[in-house]
C-alpha cells in the first residue's frame, strides 16, 4: 500500500525512514517533508494546514495508511476531518482532537491527570485576568517556580525561574501575550527534584505497546543550561528506567491514562509521550504530547525491530495486543547540529557537506531543504545523527567521531548528551 508522513522535521524523517523498510509499503509519501526525506520517499509541498489538500492528495494518490507527526495538525482536528472524509480501509495514526488536548492545553492535561488520580506536581490554573490570584499561588510555593503556558509553544512555553520577583514579572510577560495565544492562560507548578525520562507508548485506544525508555536534552547549554529548545539529544534506553520502576509508571500511569480517555469516550489511536520525572522511586509526569517527542524519536526508534507499518495497521481493528515489541541490544545516542544562534535569532540557507557517509551512522534531517541541487540549513534543529554502541559510552564515542563528517557554517551542537549517564548509580 501507499503511506503518507505528514510533517517536515527529524521525528517524520525517523518515521519514514522505519516505514520505508516494511514489505507492506510501495509509495511513500512525505507532506511537506525536508532536505533528508527526498532519499526515503515523495516530497509535496502542500501545507499541512490545509486539511482540503491534504485530503485531495490522499485520495488521488490512495495513501492508505496516513501517519500524522507533528501536534499542530492534531490539535487542530485532522484526524478529525480526515476520518469524516476519507473511505473506512484507511487508517489514521493519530489521536482526535479532543484526546490532542492532552498535548494542546497544559490545563486540561493536569485536570485529566488530577481527576484519573495519576500522580503530578501540585499545580493552578489561571488567565490572564487572574494575575493577583495567580502571584497569590507563587508564594505558596517554594522556588523554583515553574510557569506553563497553557497552548502549544513549539516546545519553549515552559519557563523556570529561581525567583519570585522574577517569576511575578515573567507572569505578566505571559499574560501580556509572550507567547501570542498559548499562554493567555497559565498552569503554575511546584517544582519537582528528581531526574526526567521520556515514555512513549503506541495505542489503539484499548491496547499499547510501551516503547523503547529515552531521555531528552532540552537546554541549550552543557550542563543542562540557557534555554529551552526543542531538544538538543537523546539517550536510549536509560539505566535508570528499571524494570521495577517501569512496572510503576504502567499501573500508576499508562493504564490510568488508556482508561481514564475511554472513560471520556475520547477517541485515541496512536502515540502518547508521557514526559516522567523520577522523583526518588516514585514516577510523576511533567506533561503529556500526542506524539512521539523530537529527538528522542530519533533514538528509540531505530532501536526497534517490528515492522513499523504492520503496527500502524493493527490500530484500525484495535489489535495491537497481538504484537509484542522487539528491540536491538544496544544504546542509541542521538545529537541535535544546530543553527548558531537557536533557539533565538539564527541564519539560514548555509551549506550543509558530508563526508565519507556511511549505513552505520544514522543522519535524520530537520530543518534543510534542497536549493539549486544543494543540501541547505533552513531551520534551527538542522539535523540528528544517531549512533548505537554497547554501552553509553560506547555509542557516544560513535556519534561524536561521525559528527565530524557532517559541516555548516557556524554549526553548533552539545558536546555532554549522555554524559550524565554514565555509570549511573541509582
Amino acid at each position: 500500500m501507499n503511506c503518507i508522513v505528514i510533517g517536515s522535521g527529524g521525528r517524520e524523517h525517523t518515521l519514514g525512514w522505519k516505514l520505508a523498510q516494511s514489505n507492506l509499503i510501495e509509495k511513500l509519501f512525505f507532506i511537506p517533508g525536508n532536505g533528508g526525506t527526498t532519499k526515503t520517499g515523495i516530497n509535496i509541498n502542500i501545507d499541512i494546514n490545509n486539511f482540503e489538500e491534504v485530503e485531495k492528495f490522499i485520495l488521488e494518490n490512495e495513501t492508505k495508511l496516513i501517519v500524522i507527526g507533528p501536534e499542530q495538525p492534531l490539535v487542530g482536528g485532522l484526524v478529525d476531518y480526515l476520518e469524516k472524509k476519507l473511505p473506512k480501509e484507511y487508517t489514521i495514526v493519530g489521536p482526535s482532537q479532543k484526546g490532542a488536548m492532552l498535548e494542546g492545553s497544559k490545563i486540561f492535561a493536569k485536570n485529566f491527570m488530577k481527576k484519573y488520580s495519576i500522580p503530578t506536581a501540585k499545580f493552578g490554573a489561571f488567565n490572564k485576568d487572574e494575575i493577583e490570584k495567580a502571584i497569590d499561588f507563587l508564594k505558596t510555593l517554594t522556588p523554583p517556580y515553574v510557569i506553563k503556558a497553557d497552548g502549544l509553544a513549539a516546545g519553549k512555553g515552559v519557563l523556570i525561574i529561581d525567583s519570585f520577583e522574577a517569576a511575578a514579572e515573567s507572569l505578566r510577560e505571559m499574560f501580556s501575550g509572550k507567547f501570542g495565544e498559548s499562554s493567555k492562560n497559565v498552569v503554575i507548578e511546584q517544582f519537582l527534584t528528581g531526574i526526567e525520562l521520556s515514555v512513549f507508548v503506541l495505542t489503539d485506544g484499548e491496547n499499547y505497546i510501551i516503547l523503547p525508555t529515552s531521555k531528552d536534552y532540552k537546554r541549550i547549554g552543557e550542563g543542562d543550561t540557557g534555554l529551552n529548545t526543542g531538544g538538543m539529544g537523546a539517550v536510549s534506553p536509560v539505566p535508570f528506567a528499571t524494570p521495577e520502576f517501569m512496572t510503576k509508571v504502567e499501573e500508576k500511569i499508562i493504564k490510568p491514562t488508556i482508561k481514564g480517555l475511554q472513560k471520556e469516550k475520547i477517541s485515541y489511536k496512536g502515540f502518547i509521550y508521557f514526559g516522567l520525572m523520577k522523583v526518588g522511586d516514585e514516577p510523576y509526569v511533567i506533561e503529556y504530547n500526542a506524539r512521539m517527542g523530537d529527538p528522542e524519536t530519533q533514538a528509540v526508534i531505530p532501536r526497534i525491530k517490528n515492522d513499523l507499518a504492520e503496527l500502524f495497521l493493527s490500530i484500525k481493528d484495535k489489535s495491537l495486543n497481538k504484537h509484542k515489541l522487539e528491540t536491538i541490544d544496544k544504546i542509541a545516542v542521538t545529537v541535535v547540529l544546530a543553527s548558531k544562534g537557536y533557539p533565538e535569532k539564527y541564519e539560514k540557507n548555509k551549506t550543509i557537506t558530508i563526508e565519507n557517509f556511511n549505513e552505520n551512522i544514522l543522519n535524520f534531517h530537520a530543518g534543510t531543504k534542497i536549493t539549486d541541487n544543494k543540501l541547505v540549513t533552513s531551520g534551527g534543529r538542522v539535523m540528528a545523527i544517531t549512533c548505537f554502541g554497547s554501552d553509553i559510552e560506547d555509542a557516544r564515542k560513535n556519534v561524536y567521531n561521525s559528527i565530524k563528517l557532517f559541516n555548516f557554517d557556524r554549526m553548533y551542537f552539545r558536546k555532554d548528551i549522555g554524559i550524565d549517564l554514565m555509570n549511573f548509580n541509582n
